[in-house]
């Protein structure tokens, strides 16, 4: 059954003015109560649903502006160009040279990923090995793994060797004080919010360096 003129004009003036809409605005601006009605809507006009927030938000594929990763966030709702999840993690998984650990991808998602992780390796979707106190996440094709193990361990001499500058260190030592219980994405974010360039990777050196090992980091 085709979908007539003014159901298709009361959705685009729905996202005019908002750019990302949960099922009781669309029920709202379509006036039906009926799921089947609105995701025909929905598919008809080309949609999205959120990768974060269980999914609960909706936005049409001609909105999002994504960024190199494919990610698009809007007020904290995350979109990818691969839809769900897991089909996201999968993808940049695969496409890192070196892996990724769970705060790398916390930090491009804003979002934790522990559950999709262990899924994804249980169902041979990824494969992963321990990684200083944590794992790293590789594809579950053997050969590009290998390959991405192995640059993940260039990369980790490389940064064992760089001296840190002490005044990161300070800043890092002092919000792990403040935030006793937070993981090195959670130290990292918090910094470069205050404008100071610290990554997840240099505090988690920094971590290792101090053996601050009673400090809960991410597997």
């Amino acid at each position: 059954m085709p979908i007539d003129a003014e159901t298709i004009s009361a959705l685009n003036e729905l996202y005019r003015t908002k750019r990302v809409a949960l099922l009781d605005d669309l029920r709202e601006a379509l006036h039906t109560q009926s799921r089947t009605t609105i995701f025909r809507v929905l598919s008809a006009a080309d949609y999205l649903t959120s990768y974060s927030h269980a999914g609960r938000y909706y936005t049409l594929k001609r909105i999002p502006k994504f960024d190199s990763h494919g990610i698009w966030l809007h007020r904290g709702i995350g979109f990818s160009v691969h839809g769900t999840l897991r089909a996201t993690v999968t993808d940049l998984v695969g496409k890192s040279p070196a892996g990724q650990t769970h705060s790398e991808l916390q930090e491009l998602l804003h979002l934790r990923v522990h559950d999709t992780l262990r899924l994804l390796v249980h169902g041979h979707m990824l494969s992963r090995k321990p990684f200083r106190d944590a794992y790293v996440y590789l594809s579950a094709k053997p050969k590009r793994a290998s390959a991405q193990w192995g640059q993940r361990q260039q990369l980790a001499a490389g940064s064992s060797s760089a001296e840190l500058e002490p005044s990161r260190v300070i800043d890092v030592l002092i919000d792990l004080i403040r935030h006793p219980s937070d993981d090195a994405s959670a130290v990292s974010r918090r910094l470069q919010a205050l404008g100071h360039t610290v990554t997840a990777e240099e505090a988690e050196s920094i971590f290792l360096r101090y053996d601050l090992k009673k400090t809960a980091r991410s597997r």
